[in-house]
């Protein structure tokens, strides 16, 4: 069957390489990393070597801390992440370049590209995070006799529909899996019917959202004092990028007219645009100060966030967060630094950086996608008025973190027998 599926692949390739050559040529971002997904890999081999792939972005954000935990746990290992996508090493760089020994390309799933990356890299572990079915290299990982072992796993119900067409395939793939942990209990009841051994799958929770990293109380009194937050509502505006700093102003201008004693808190995500965002509040008549002034909501309707590192420590005294890069095509940007304070999250359509976590968060009811400025200022207005809508609201953003709670843990806990 290995042989069946290696040989339409690699037909597949010739077939489709006059429209692969157009699209690399037209698309840079589709030939990063082509030398070494064919199998051009340097020498990456070390000290029992743990071998972690991330596909993409999401996949890199949700294994950010069990990584970071791995480093702690086996410091004298060798530590090697690859991703699928530019935008993944990107991130993966910008993360986790200081933890992790070496950064680079998971191989095509072709023989001799899958063969040369595990000589190259010569794993003692493979750690493949969320549903990722490589059938070439699942294969060549087993039959080397290194542990293949699959963290985070999920699968949707649109994905459980097309697997089951090809359980007879899927299930001899995945056998070659060590270990699988699922995030609940259906995805594992799923990846069981669709062939895994339901002796290797168990349940983990979802890494994503088992995050502890939160101010201390006394820290919290403290930014609220350096504010004057007393009575007052607090909307922030957090990672903004152009146009959202004149749509958030907008339905501010209109929440103002009817709630006095709301304040904002507006966080461009680049700082280089502080002074365009200023220019913008001052336009519009309001009175504004700077963080780095210590301003406070005594003497000021809106506070322009212009210091470093502080906007994930601001959400904790904030009632509600609107997520930036979600109206700029930008992909959004991180809703669960708000969400772990009991802050509910409003977004944009465009939230692709993190499609998993809001796809599990409005399912939830933790999160909102709006469309639009009139459906933010709606949704926004409705929160206000709606102190029980509120509370619900707030009591699930702290409830899917403790329902994940110990899935780090668990996940680096499980490994442990394939190292000693």
């Amino acid at each position: 069957m290995y042989l069946i599926y290696s040989l339409l692949l690699l037909l597949l390739g010739i077939v489709l390489s006059p429209v692969i050559f157009v699209l690399f040529i037209l698309k840079p971002k589709l030939r990063a990393g082509f030398w070494r997904k064919i199998g051009f890999y340097p020498d990456l081999r070390g000290n029992n070597t743990i071998w972690i792939h991330a596909v993409s972005v999401g996949e890199v954000n949700a294994v950010e801390s069990y990584i970071k935990k791995l480093r702690q746990q086996y410091p004298a290992c060798n530590l090697v992440l690859t991703t699928v996508t530019r935008t993944g090493q990107q991130v993966a760089r910008s993360k986790l370049s200081k933890v992790v020994n070496h950064i680079t390309y998971f191989p095509y799933d072709f023989i001799f590209s899958v063969k040369s990356s595990i000589k190259a890299i010569d794993p003692k572990l493979v750690i493949i995070a969320e549903t990722e079915i490589w059938p070439n290299f699942s294969h060549e990982v087993n039959k080397a006799g290194i542990p293949l072992v699959l963290v985070n796993g999920r699968i949707s119900p649109n994905s459980y529909k097309n697997y089951k067409r090809f359980r007879f395939f899927l299930e001899k793939f995945l056998k070659n899996y060590s270990l699988i942990l699922m995030q609940t209990e259906k995805d594992r009841n799923r990846i069981i019917d669709i062939g895994a051994d339901s002796l290797k799958v168990e349940v983990m929770g979802n890494l994503k959202f088992d995050n502890t990293s939160i101010l201390e109380q006394t820290d919290i009194d403290n930014l609220k004092k350096s504010y004057e937050k007393n009575d007052k509502k607090i909307l922030i505006a957090g990672s903004t990028h152009k146009t959202e700093d004149e749509l958030i102003l907008n339905v501010y201008s209109r929440l103002k007219m009817e709630f006095n004693n709301l304040k904002l808190i507006i966080a461009p995500r680049h700082p280089e645009r502080n002074d365009q965002v200023l220019k913008l509040i001052s336009e519009r008549g309001f009175k504004f100060g700077l963080r780095s002034k210590s301003s406070n909501f005594n003497e000021s309707d809106i506070s322009l966030l212009d210091t470093m590192g502080e906007l994930s420590k601001l959400y904790s005294i904030c009632d509600l967060a609107f997520i930036g890069g979600s109206f700029s095509n930008t992909g959004g940007h991180n809703p669960l630094e708000s969400a772990i304070y009991g802050v509910p999250v409003i977004s944009g359509p465009t939230v692709f950086n993190f499609k998993d976590i809001y796809s599990y968060m409005t399912a939830h009811n933790a999160a909102v996608v709006v469309n639009n400025e009139q459906e933010l200022y709606e949704k926004i207005k409705d929160l206000l008025i709606n102190s029980e809508k509120y509370q619900e609201m707030s009591r699930n953003c702290i409830n899917i973190f403790e329902s994940n709670k110990g899935a780090l843990d668990f996940a680096v806990s499980k490994i442990k027998d394939y190292l000693d």
